[in-house]
């Protein structure tokens, strides 16, 4: 195979779909209905099994588990569910991931440019962003929704159903039971909001205007004793709407588990 470099070790089945520029370290297993795109590198020990397709530039690190079957009692081995892992994403050592479910829709989605360090599990049904960060042994329980540039601390767990917005960060070895806000920060167990994601909202170049008003919405929401119904009205006509306070606004009317608090 043209510019495919496999480790003599490696056991890649014939029904693999495996793009040019792939590498393939040692002991390695491609099972069928697997498709890895161009350039993704699959280091030593791994096992990528399922209906999983890995778009280009992907680097997979020993001993990753990629596609196994989903952790739910309720899963058949002849279930159609799917992985779908988008481009340039690191998935560090000992990750596993899982694909979907047939009562979740069937699909397990992993946008583009995350990096999954090691022992990370993201579980059935999970619908992750891009430029999302799991620190070592974060956890995604089933169905869970990361926005883009979410970032979530080491041995924190997340609860199923739960949604987390874009550019929050959950402190490490937290527990989030509910929806984290976008361009919040967490912590705690249960995880409960702490300020805005500061650091976050500069290192995307968010005006020091945005942010001012990021601070005074969070206020409302979270710090002034209101009703949510109460506080988004009163959101509404003290802070300047733009892009990202109709996000949080949307986010936080849409809500189905509650907010952290």
């Amino acid at each position: 195979m043209e510019n495919i470099h496999v480790h003599k070790t490696a056991i890649i089945h014939s029904g693999a779909r495996i793009s040019p520029g792939v590498s393939i370290g040692p002991y390695s297993i491609i099972e069928e209905n697997v498709s890895l795109g161009d350039n993704v590198r699959v280091g030593s020990h791994c096992v990528i099994t399922g209906q999983t397709t890995i778009g280009a530039n992907c680097k997979i690190y020993t001993s990753a588990v990629v596609g196994s079957a989903p952790q739910d009692k309720k899963f058949s081995a002849d279930d159609n569910v799917f992985l779908n892992i988008g481009e340039n994403n690191v998935i560090r050592e000992f990750v596993t991931i899982n694909p979907g479910t047939v009562e979740g829709g069937g699909k397990t989605v992993i946008g583009n440019n995350n990096l999954l360090m090691a022992y990370c599990h993201i579980a059935h049904d999970c619908i992750v962003g891009n430029n999302c960060i799991l620190a070592n042994a974060a956890t995604l329980a089933g169905h869970v929704i990361l926005e883009d540039s979410a970032i979530i601390g080491g041995f924190s767990g997340i609860h199923q159903y739960c949604r987390l917005g874009r550019l929050c960060i959950v402190g490490g070895y937290s527990k989030a039971v509910q929806d984290v806000p976008p361009f919040s920060m967490v912590d705690g167990h249960p995880a409960k909001v702490v300020n805005i994601n500061a650091l976050g909202l500069k290192r995307a170049q968010f005006s020091l205007e945005k942010i001012r008003e990021l601070k005074k919405a969070f206020r409302i929401l979270f710090h002034s004793g209101l009703s949510k119904t109460n506080a988004l009205e009163r959101l509404t006509k003290e802070v300047a709407m733009s892009p990202e306070i109709e996000h949080l606004i949307f986010f936080v009317k849409t809500t189905k588990r509650g907010l952290c608090s």
